[in-house]
């Protein structure tokens, strides 16, 4: 590995916001010979209330006629992105569907480039880096050289960003119910009484109504219909008595 490259993988490692690993990224674009760099952020988690993050130096014309226009919506390269992890060049064929965004990217000289993205399992991110240039096609020697540096960097970019998401708040445990409560409480679901209960499984009533009163108790509830719902919704009736 060059020199140059080893020093800018090391910086991009110590890299703590993703502010910070952007000037890192464009740097390396410059020397490989790009004269554009972007990285995009945002969730494939469609519950995920999470505003795309997108940094790059493309003209700020283009930035707002992207955004105009609501190129993202059928932008193939994020297409592909979303759901690979494979690099995509940006050719005519890819475009092909859509050769009003391959023209317009051509006019504001986004005209060669790939893209690379990285799906971060647990927070459900996907991160994207993009390399562009005005001149001079991709060559399959220059993805074989790049590749393992653009999917470092996109799986830190990742990395970077889900630090910065709020953790997801743990459901509480539910207590621990004793075989026999188990029992009684998914008979009282059933609609029985507790005298029912007490025939069914060999009991005395009032034996019953003490394991009543010891879940009403564990699911700080105020009774027993309380009781049969709490436990239903925290998976309670779902768990074998045994």
């Amino acid at each position: 590995m060059e020199m140059w490259k080893e020093s800018q993988l090391k910086q991009l490692t110590f890299a703590r916001e993703i502010e910070t690993a952007y000037p890192i990224l464009l740097r390396f674009a410059q020397n490989i010979g790009f004269n554009f760099c972007a990285i995009s952020l945002t969730s494939n988690n469609r519950n995920a209330d999470l505003k795309t993050l997108q940094i790059n130096n493309y003209p700020k014309e283009w930035n707002q006629l992207y955004e105009r226009q609501n190129y993202r919506k059928i932008d193939p390269v994020i297409a592909h992105c979303s759901r690979s992890m494979l690099p995509i060049v940006w050719t005519e064929d890819v475009f092909s569907q859509t050769l009003s965004l391959w023209d317009a990217q051509q006019k504001y000289g986004l005209r060669h480039g790939w893209s690379q993205s990285f799906h971060h399992e647990d927070s459900g991110l996907c991160s994207t880096l993009s390399l562009a240039r005005k001149n001079g096609p991709l060559s399959p020697l220059e993805l074989y050289e790049h590749f393992g540096y653009m999917f470092y960097a996109t799986s830190h970019l990742s990395d970077l960003f889900a630090k910065t998401l709020p953790k997801p708040v743990k459901k509480p445990a539910p207590p621990r119910l004793s075989p026999r409560e188990l029992e009684v409480l998914k008979l009282s679901a059933l609609g029985k009484t507790a005298y029912e209960i007490a025939r069914i499984l060999c009991l005395s009533e009032r034996t019953v109504n003490y394991h009543v009163q010891n879940v009403i108790l564990k699911l700080n509830v105020c009774n027993k219909i309380s009781a049969v719902i709490a436990a239903k919704s925290c998976g309670l009736l779902d768990m074998p008595a045994h």
